[in-house]
């Protein structure tokens, strides 16, 4: 790929972290302004960095693995950059940065692949794989929030909160936006799995194919829909909801790599 662009993708990445990580020990507005610019910073890079792969592969930027995670990385930067956004909280920022810049970085060493049989071309695949990792990254936001959710809930039982404990949201904020961020990767996955059926009938003429993927996409949808659902009930707000988000992003992660690596016949990445 572009070497200085990545590079440059990569620095800005890496500053919001520290950035990110002095605000949450410093508490100072304008240390976490600069966090955020030099997340929208990198997220614009990365943005640009798509586009000259895409027309490296004359394709799509995402029609291999190591497109896909970068398409990944930038999602789930956008994503979390609308969530701070609106509610108004950095503080989540140092446990979501370094999953963007993994993931960015891992992308950016792999090499990048010719688009093999099925063509992974064409508007349904783009919003197919486009809606599923908008899926994935809201899901690992979810994630993020209810780990922090998590230790928080262990240090008030514990009654030993440090310096940095009160610059978190309260458990009920973490809560309510993990399910925001559950909903919206359900609708997105829901939207891209039915994409992603019309696109395989186009290509082979069936809508399904009992592919290991297809049936763990239907899975993930399936169990995201209960923690939704459970959330809801007063029997498992809190923890129990929170050890559920955990429990299923693993579940998202076994689909992303072992799933499409070694069990799918035809899904590479998404």
């Amino acid at each position: 790929m572009n070497a200085p662009m990545g590079l440059g993708t990569a620095a800005l990445y890496a500053l919001s972290l520290v950035f990110y990580v002095a605000y949450l020990y410093a508490n100072k507005p304008r240390i976490g302004r600069i966090a955020t610019a030099c997340l929208a910073g990198g997220i614009l890079l990365n943005f640009f960095n798509m586009v000259e792969r895409a027309r490296l592969v004359q394709s799509v930027p995402y029609q291999d693995l190591y497109g896909s995670m970068s398409l990944f990385a930038w999602l789930l930067g956008l994503t979390y950059l609308g969530l701070e956004v609106f509610h108004r909280q950095r503080s989540v920022g140092p446990f979501v940065l370094p999953f963007i810049l993994v993931l960015f970085l891992v992308a950016e060493m792999g090499p990048s692949m010719p688009p093999s049989p099925p063509p992974a071309r064409g508007s349904l695949f783009a919003l197919h794989v486009t809606l599923n990792i908008l899926a994935y990254s809201a899901f690992a936001i979810s994630f993020v929030l209810s780990v922090i959710f998590l230790i928080q809930n262990h240090v008030l039982r514990e009654r030993r909160p440090g310096a940095t404990f009160w610059r978190y949201p309260s458990l009920e904020t973490l809560e309510r936006m993990s399910r925001s961020s559950v909903l919206v990767g359900i609708i997105a996955l829901g939207i891209g799995i039915i994409f992603g059926f019309v696109w395989v009938y186009r290509v082979r003429g069936q809508i399904w194919e009992a592919d290991a993927k297809e049936i763990a996409s239907l899975a993930i949808w399936a169990i995201y829909c209960a923690y939704w659902w459970l959330s809801q009930t007063t029997g498992w707000r809190g923890a129990r909801a929170s050890y559920l988000s955990v429990l299923n992003f693993l579940v998202v992660i076994f689909s992303y790599t072992i799933v499409n690596v070694y069990l799918s016949n035809y899904h590479r990445y998404f």
